[in-house]
């Protein structure tokens, strides 16, 4: 389209926007890696580099065919990823009979309200449900051993993913269903499941119309998560005691020592034959994310049942390294991602790290080994629920796709 629309030159206009997306990375990484004028300097670069060469653009005339082109890119993409994913249902499993004593731990505080606002205890009482509000200071896992202890034969939790990991863990152990109504602030992993997180009740449809979900668990030593554990600078941030209240002046204000002072983490991680060092952050998913925006809101996943962490490291120590970064996701370059059965996560120097798991702030020895444990959990959900994950989540092998293309046959496998 550009070349219909502007001939050859605007082939010259390419370098221009690279140069822009570059110019860009260097000022986020000065906005968050520095303080004083060179703060300053990089919010404004981070916004007056893309916003200039959109100008440029659209002084020269190619702006619309720009914009058209990358939005057939973006067609042609999608495209493909859907014609290339097995276009199967996550495996189920029908529940034929209802749970005699199903046991629920509910937060109060959890979402700011959630368990109170939407009336859950009632409504999980009605449903036969047996109801443990979680007091401060009280041990969940503890509660969850003993609710299996009294025979409960159903756990499910409303609240955050942290306590739906505690206790997931414990369901787990005894081969129990495991239930989950989306009580917390974010529930990542209620979105992953296709629950409708704006109406927490509606999963307790599952108890007595519902189907059951094998998915797997991620381990970071001996702590389970079901979403993530992050390393680096994100678990670094959110031990600060202010984190909870003021995220975003929190992170402003402890980002520059951790990114560029002595405070500075130096992760090194290996998995299989890929060994990275000098990483600042490192967050490894239960099951791969399509699109990490950080470790806060680390995107979706399209299947839990993989068997894979998934792994996304940010090694940028320096302008040029920030610059870099637009190249993409590579081992050799300022962002790693990749899939992997196990990972092993070390510091430079200490023999603890500070870990992020489910946003909930742990300390573990270090090295720390992170495994995926394949089907652990059987999960019962809705029979009908608003987002039901399709299960392929294959990445494309494309060196076949293009063999195929080209009429070649493929090696044997």
């Amino acid at each position: 389209m550009p070349l219909v629309a502007a001939g050859l030159r605007s082939v010259l206009w390419v370098p221009v926007g690279v140069a822009g997306l570059a110019l860009a990375a260097v000022g986020v990484w000065w906005a968050l890696a520095h303080t004083g004028v060179l703060r300053v300097l990089g919010a404004f670069l981070s916004v007056a580099a893309p916003v200039t060469v959109l100008a440029l653009y659209a002084a020269s005339g190619v702006l619309g065919p720009a914009l058209a082109s990358l939005a057939l890119w973006a067609l042609a993409v999608t495209a493909a990823r859907t014609a290339l994913t097995p276009d199967r249902p996550a495996s189920e499993e029908a529940v034929t009979e209802a749970p005699h004593a199903p046991w629920v731990l509910m937060n109060p505080r959890s979402g700011g309200g959630k368990v109170g606002r939407f009336r859950l205890a009632e409504k999980a009482r009605a449903a036969g449900c047996r109801v443990a509000l979680l007091d401060a200071g009280q041990d969940v896992v503890e509660l969850a051993r003993r609710a299996v202890a009294e025979g409960a034969d159903l756990l499910a939790v409303a609240g955050g993913d942290g306590t739906q990991a505690l206790v997931a863990e414990v369901a787990a152990r005894h081969d129990l269903p495991f239930l989950v109504i989306p009580a917390g602030t974010r529930n990542h992993f209620a979105l992953d499941l296709g629950l409708d997180r704006d109406d927490p009740a509606a999963a307790l449809h599952a108890l007595t119309d519902g189907v059951e979900l094998r998915v797997d668990l991620g381990y970071a030593a001996d702590r389970v998560f079901v979403n993530n554990a992050s390393f680096g600078t994100y678990a670094s941030v959110v031990t600060d005691p202010a984190y909870r209240d003021a995220k975003a002046r929190t992170t402003l204000r402890t980002l520059p020592g951790l990114l560029t002072g002595e405070d500075a983490p130096g992760l090194r991680m290996r998995a299989g034959r890929t060994h990275v060092d000098g990483l600042q952050a490192l967050l490894v998913g239960n099951n791969p994310y399509g699109r990490v925006v950080d470790a806060a809101r680390p995107g979706r996943r399209e299947r839990l049942d993989s068997g894979l962490l998934g792994l996304v490291g940010v090694r940028v120590g320096s302008t040029a390294e920030a610059a870099r970064v637009v190249r993409g996701p590579r081992s050799s370059g300022g962002l790693v991602r990749l899939n992997a059965e196990e990972v092993v996560v070390e510091a430079g120097a200490g023999g603890t790290l500070p870990v992020g798991i489910d946003g909930e702030h742990v300390v573990l020895p270090s090295p720390v080994v992170c495994r995926s444990a394949p089907g652990a959990l059987r999960v019962r959900v809705p029979r009908r629920r608003p987002r039901t994950p399709r299960g392929g989540g294959a990445t494309a092998d494309w060196p076949r796709v293009a063999r195929s293309a080209l009429g070649r046959p493929s090696p044997p496998r």
